[in-house]
C-alpha cells in the first residue's frame, strides 16, 4: 500500500543530509541542541503543525536515521513517513528524497526545506502552497538589505547591481513533484556539481519554466555558525513568550498539583495565590512560612514525599527561593556566601534531583528563576549574579537531559521586580520602574502551561 494514498498530497522534505563542517561541532549542526531540542526537531515540528502538510520526508546523513525515528516517537509526530539517507551534497540529498517519492503522483506539491532553518513560520508555508496552486515552482525570498558587490578575479569591484531588484533566497522551495523530477533527471546526465538550490536546478535544466517568488521572513535564518545559534535561541525565546501570553492557557492549571518553593512572599507568594485562583492544588514551602529550607536536603525530600502521598502526584515544581546580599565581595562573610550560593544554586540543583522521580511519573514541569543580572555580572552582587547565570545554564542542560522523560524545564527571567528582597537591598525605588510580582506570576504559570522546554522566558514591564 502506498505511503501517499491521496492524489495530490502536500509533502515536506526536510534536508538534513549535510555534515555542517563549518559549524565546528562534533555532530552536524542540524543535530545540535537549541532551546532544549535538536535544531532539526524544531524544523520538523513546524511542518508537523502545518495543517496543509500531510507527509514529511527527512533526509539525513548515514547513521542518523535511528536518531530521527527516536525523535518521532519522543515528540509524538504522526506525519513523518520516511527517513532516508542523503548524499554528498545538497543536490544529492534532494535526489535521494525524489527517489523516495517514486510512488507519488506528479501533481503532488513538495516543499523542500533546509533542516538548519528551524524558525520557519506558518504564514510562509501558507503563501508558498497558495503560489503552487498557480505555478509549478516557487522560491521563498526576502529583500536584500545590504548592497551587493560583484567582484572580479582580483577582488576588484566589477559591478554593483541595483539592490531594489535583488532578493535573498530562503527555503522552503516549492514544486509540483513532476517538474522537480524532470529537472533532476536531466541534471543527472551532466552532473549536479555546483548546484546550491533546487530552484537553480529547475532554472538550469528547464529554462522555460517560470519560478514564482513569495515573501519569506527575516527571522527564517539559516544556522551556519555559533552566532546564528545564539540569535535563533533569542528568537525562540521571543516567540515562546508571545505564545505563552494567551490568557486562556491558564485554565489548564485547574486540578494540577503544583509545588512552590520560596512562597512566603514576593514572586513565590504571587505564583501560589494565582495558581490557587485558577483551581490548582498548591503546596507551598519556605523557611519562614513552613520551616522548610531549600538548602536542607532532608527538608525538601520529606516535603515532596508528603505532597505526593497526599495528592498522588506532582505536576509542577516552581522554585522561586532566592537570597541576595548586596555588598562588595570582599566584605561578604563566609556565612553570607554560603547562603547565596547554597540557596540560589546548590538548592536549585538539589530540588531538581529530588523532584525528578515525581516529574518523571507525571511528565511534569520544573521552573527555575534567573535574574536580569545573569547576562552580565553586576558590581556588589557578584556572587548572586554568578548563581543566576548558573541557574540558566543548569536549566538548559537539564532540559536536554530530561527531554526523553518528557519533563519540561524552564527558566523565568524577570526584570527588576518589587519584592521585599529587593527593597531590603536597594531601598525605596520608583514603583513605575519595577515589575509587579503578579505580572511575573502570570508569566510563570503561562510558561508552565506551554509545551516548551529549555527556554528562558524574559518578563519585561513593556513588551517588545
Amino acid at each position: 500500500m502506498s505511503a501517499f494514498p491521496d492524489q495530490s498530497p502536500v509533502i515536506a522534505v526536510v534536508l538534513a543530509g549535510g555534515r555542517g563542517l563549518r559549524f565546528g561541532s562534533e555532530v552536524p549542526k542540524q543535530f545540535v541542541k537549541l532551546a532544549g531540542r535538536m535544531v532539526i526537531e524544531h524544523t520538523i515540528d513546524v511542518f508537523e503543525c502545518a495543517d496543509m502538510v500531510g507527509h514529511i520526508v527527512v533526509v539525513v546523513p548515514s547513521g542518523y536515521q535511528d536518531m530521527i525515528w527516536e525523535a518521532v516517537v519522543r515528540n509524538g509526530w504522526r506525519k513523518v513517513s520516511k527517513v532516508v539517507e542523503g548524499g554528498l551534497d545538497r543536490a544529492d540529498s534532494t535526489a535521494s528524497a525524489i527517489a523516495a517519492l517514486s510512488e507519488c503522483p506528479d501533481q503532488a506539491r513538495v516543499l523542500v526545506h533546509d533542516a538548519a532553518r528551524p524558525l520557519l513560520d506558518q504564514p510562509t508555508i501558507v503563501r508558498c502552497l497558495a503560489a503552487l496552486d498557480r505555478h509549478v515552482a516557487v522560491d521563498v525570498v526576502v529583500p536584500a538589505s545590504d548592497t551587493i558587490v560583484e567582484v572580479g578575479s582580483e577582488e576588484h569591484i566589477h559591478d554593483i547591481p541595483d539592490r531594489s531588484r535583488l532578493r535573498r533566497g530562503q527555503t522552503p522551495q516549492g514544486f509540483r513533484l513532476g517538474i522537480l523530477r524532470e529537472a533532476y533527471q536531466r541534471a543527472s546526465v551532466r552532473g549536479l556539481v555546483g548546484v546550491t538550490c533546487d530552484c537553480g536546478v529547475v532554472r538550469r535544466e528547464l529554462p522555460e519554466v517560470e519560478i514564482a517568488t513569495v515573501l519569506g521572513s527575516p527571522s527564517n535564518l539559516k544556522i551556519t555558525d555559533g552566532v546564528d545559534l545564539y540569535i535563533a535561541e533569542k528568537l525562540i525565546q521571543t516567540r515562546s513568550i508571545q505564545v505563552a501570553q494567551d490568557e486562556n492557557v491558564l485554565e489548564r492549571i485547574e486540578g494540577r498539583v503544583i509545588v512552590v518553593v520560596g512562597a512566603s512572599y514576593g514572586i513565590g507568594a504571587s505564583v501560589a495565590n494565582l495558581a490557587r485562583s485558577y483551581g490548582a492544588r498548591v503546596h507551598s514551602a519556605s523557611r519562614t512560612g513552613s520551616n522548610i529550607d531549600i538548602t536542607c536536603r532532608q527538608d525538601i525530600e520529606g516535603f515532596l514525599a508528603s505532597v505526593a502521598d497526599r495528592e498522588g502526584r506532582i505536576d509542577a515544581v516552581i522554585n522561586s527561593a532566592g537570597v541576595l546580599v548586596k555588598k562588595p565581595l570582599t566584605n561578604m562573610s563566609a556565612m553570607e556566601l554560603e547562603q547565596v550560593i547554597g540557596t540560589n544554586l546548590i538548592g536549585a540543583v538539589t530540588l531538581a534531583q529530588l523532584a525528578y522521580p515525581y516529574l518523571r511519573d507525571s511528565e511534569g514541569c520544573l521552573v527555575n528563576f534567573a535574574s536580569s543580572s545573569y547576562t552580565r555580572g553586576r558590581a556588589f552582587y557578584a556572587a548572586y549574579s554568578a548563581t543566576k547565570a548558573g541557574v540558566v545554564n543548569f536549566t538548559q542542560a537539564l532540559a536536554e537531559e530530561w527531554a526523553s522523560e518528557r519533563i519540561r524545564v524552564l527558566c523565568i527571567n524577570p526584570e527588576r521586580t518589587l519584592t521585599p528582597m529587593r527593597t531590603r537591598n536597594f531601598g525605596a525605588e520608583p514603583p513605575d520602574s519595577l515589575l509587579c510580582p503578579e505580572v511575573v506570576a502570570r508569566a510563570t504559570l503561562q510558561a508552565v502551561c506551554s509545551s516548551l522546554t529549555g527556554v528562558v522566558f524574559d518578563v519585561r514591564r513593556h513588551a517588545g
